[in-house]
């Protein structure tokens, strides 16, 4: 029993770790005044940013390998149900969210301007993706797959575009196929960061946290295998490193070269907590991230809303939004570590949320 809950005492503290970054990560005081490691690599090359999104996926696969267990022994009709049902849920909370506050000029928003694919919408296809292979392949056989989709992915970017902002496939088949306005804007241009074809490479991140999960409850908790994820994540950062020689790391294309670098981090990053959580029993500083694991859908989208929310309050000429982040923040601690310092209000306002959520055993799942 108490092994059991070790495992998932790793799973949530990485979780929680990864939630608690994303959320500094997407609320600074100002985007123009932030420190450099907190922003995306503008196009290519790698900050610390960029390891957020993947490393969500790569636990999300990692609860996988202990959930899909218990789905499949339900048979095949229960499988189905559970999975589209999670795929439809998450996939429509990050299409409200970006649709979200549904009102402007005394009506409904248009759907029309209504981004279409996002984060959440990544994580639910995924999910879904994943949990279709995995149920179907054997664990070569899904190997295989991830293998040959990185592969395939990188010679249809090469032969259908080219790597740049204006002229990937990634952007030309969301342009063909969703329409410009239901596009990401944030680039100066309509391109979808989550878009349709960049998902496929994605899914090997899921894939690869499945993997890591279901080696951990084989091998157990011991040197050897803290070794072997360790060897596994050096292996795949040297051929990301190796690949991104004519395949540039590229996490805003998600190219396959990004896909080995951050699940080869992520195995290391696991690794270390396996380590420390259950062999050395190093828990007394876990709880704060526990908080954010524990609930980790429901406290990401609470920081989504407070952020569109300061965003839709006007204060004056300004929203409230930058009204707080600049008169109580960076007025008094400076623009780089005030808007840091906005960043943490916003996360620690939510962990607040989560820390009462959790005393009362209140648990959102989809």
């Amino acid at each position: 029993m108490t092994l059991s809950k070790n495992r998932f005492l790793s799973l949530d503290v990485f979780r929680g770790l990864d939630i608690a970054l994303m959320i500094i990560v997407n609320s600074p005081g100002s985007w123009s005044t932030t420190y450099a490691p907190l922003l995306h690599a503008e196009w290519h090359g790698f900050t610390l940013t960029d390891l957020v999104f993947p490393t969500f996926l790569f636990v999300v696969g990692n609860a996988m390998s202990f959930s899909l267990k218990k789905y499949e022994a339900a048979g095949n009709g229960a499988f189905f149900k559970k999975i589209l049902k999670r795929t439809a849920i998450i996939f429509l909370l990050g299409f409200l969210m970006y649709w979200f506050p549904f009102f402007e000029n005394g009506g409904l928003k248009p759907l029309s301007d209504t981004r279409i694919f996002g984060v959440l919408q990544r994580i639910a296809l995924c999910y879904f993706f994943a949990s279709v292979l995995l149920h179907y392949l054997s664990k070569k056989q899904v190997i295989w797959f991830a293998v040959l989709s990185l592969i395939a992915y990188n010679l249809i970017l090469v032969l259908f575009g080219d790597l740049t902002l204006e002229g990937n496939a990634v952007l030309k088949l969301d342009k063909w196929l969703i329409g410009e306005s239901h596009m990401y804007h944030g680039e100066g241009i309509a391109f979808d960061p989550e878009g349709l074809l960049s998902t496929l490479p994605a899914i090997s991140n899921v894939i690869a946290g499945y993997l890591a999960g279901l080696f951990i409850q084989k091998k157990g908790q011991d040197f050897e295998a803290v070794a072997k994820l360790m060897l596994a994540g050096f292996a795949l950062i040297l051929i990301a490193l190796s690949w991104d020689l004519f395949f540039p790391i590229n996490k805003k294309l998600w190219t396959s070269s990004f896909v080995l670098l951050t699940s080869g981090i992520d195995l290391i990053a696991i690794a270390a907590l396996v380590y420390l959580l259950d062999m050395k029993k190093t828990t007394g500083w876990t709880y704060f991230f526990e908080v954010f694991g524990r609930n980790p859908l429901f406290i990401y989208l609470l920081s989504e809303l407070i952020v569109i929310t300061l965003f839709e309050v006007r204060i004056g000429d300004t929203s409230a939004y930058g009204w707080i982040a600049h008169h109580i923040f960076m007025d008094n601690a400076g623009d780089y570590l005030g808007s840091f310092l906005f960043a943490l209000w916003i996360m620690l306002t939510c962990w607040v949320v989560g820390y009462f959520m959790d005393k009362r055993k209140i648990y959102v799942k989809v």
